[in-house]
């Protein structure tokens, strides 16, 4: 391709993926205080919409050429914020253990270590490893799946065993990549300088 591709990077604000990724953020509180609470299925209505708000601005982005610097920043993050806002909400009522909440928390500490170990060396943050995306998948299909068996005890016999499988695997998941991270940092800053 030639040309102003789609895949320009804007540093516009006021975008339409951008407002979507504002609202998503705005209903963490939203979410994490329905789950505090105990109100599980309220919470997953708020989730799918939330998901839905994800899917759409990442469609726009692309179809309008919508693409911004923010929102590369705000789509990561709400992601985060809602796997943090399910795992204190979870935690938070003993429906799992505190050191899942350790264990997944400690690895995104370790990642912006090593944010700061690139910095320091004039780097940006690192591309996202597709491995990376599939352990957050893996965690956001977990924490609904256990939230399910809560907003609807008749499914748990299936919901928990199956967002169980998908938790254990997915924090696996997100420290190989947190490793894999760590070796193409080390890789980076040794990189001769031009």
């Amino acid at each position: 391709m030639t040309g102003p591709a789609a895949t320009d990077i804007s540093s516009r604000v006021l975008t339409v993926p951008n407002l979507l990724s504002f609202l998503r953020l705005a209903l963490v509180p939203v979410f994490l205080t329905l789950l505090v609470t105990g109100e599980d299925a309220w919470a997953l209505l708020v989730l799918a919409v939330a998901s839905l708000t994800d899917f759409l601005d990442g469609a726009i982005a692309r179809a309008f050429n919508q693409i911004t610097r923010l929102g590369q920043l705000l789509d990561p993050a709400a992601d985060r914020l809602y796997i943090f806002a399910a795992l204190i909400g979870l935690a938070w009522r003993d429906l799992v253990p505190w050191w899942i909440v350790a264990v997944i928390v400690g690895r995104d500490v370790f990642l912006l270590g090593l944010g700061v170990v690139l910095a320091n060396h004039g780097f940006g943050p690192l591309p996202v490893h597709q491995l990376g995306k599939v352990a957050t998948f893996c965690l956001f299909y977990a924490l609904p799946m256990i939230m399910l068996g809560q907003a609807f005890p008749e499914l748990s016999w299936w919901s928990q065993p199956v967002g169980w499988a998908f938790g254990l695997w997915g924090a696996y998941l997100y420290w190989w990549a947190g490793v894999i991270y760590a070796i193409e940092t080390v890789r980076v800053i040794r990189l001769p300088r031009a």
